[in-house]
């Protein structure tokens, strides 16, 4: 099949959170990791949640009724001096789950303050 379309990346990644919860996502992903707020359309205030950028993309943390947090689903992201992101989240108090089951990557995982899983990762210098 031929198609017309062409890909050209993600815009954004949308994770949920409990209503009422912007602040504490702006202290995590703005304050925490560094990500830059982004305002959000005036017509999509009304729904809650807030947006960050990330690189080249966008992280929205939109809010959800019945939030259940994502612990399988989630975003990876791509990261550079990955050592001096651990050393800041555990100096924070962020625990995460450093995985080493793709060789060419360091990777580590942790969560959101809601419990959406997160990934970040470099790829190893050879």
């Amino acid at each position: 099949m031929t198609t017309k379309h062409e890909w050209i990346g993600l815009d954004h990644v949308q994770l949920a959170a409990p209503a009422g919860t912007e602040d504490v996502a702006r202290k995590f992903f703005g304050e925490l990791l560094g990500m830059p707020e982004v305002p959000k359309p005036e017509k999509l205030l009304v729904r809650g949640g807030v947006w960050f950028q990330c690189g080249a993309q966008m992280i929205h943390i939109g809010v959800e009724e019945g939030f259940i947090p994502a612990k399988k689903a989630h975003p990876a992201f791509l990261v550079q001096n990955i050592g001096s992101l651990m050393e800041h989240l555990q100096a924070n108090g962020v625990s995460f789950r450093i995985d080493e089951e793709i060789p060419h990557l360091i990777r580590f995982f942790t969560e959101d303050p809601f419990g959406n899983r997160l990934e970040f990762m470099e790829a190893k210098q050879e």
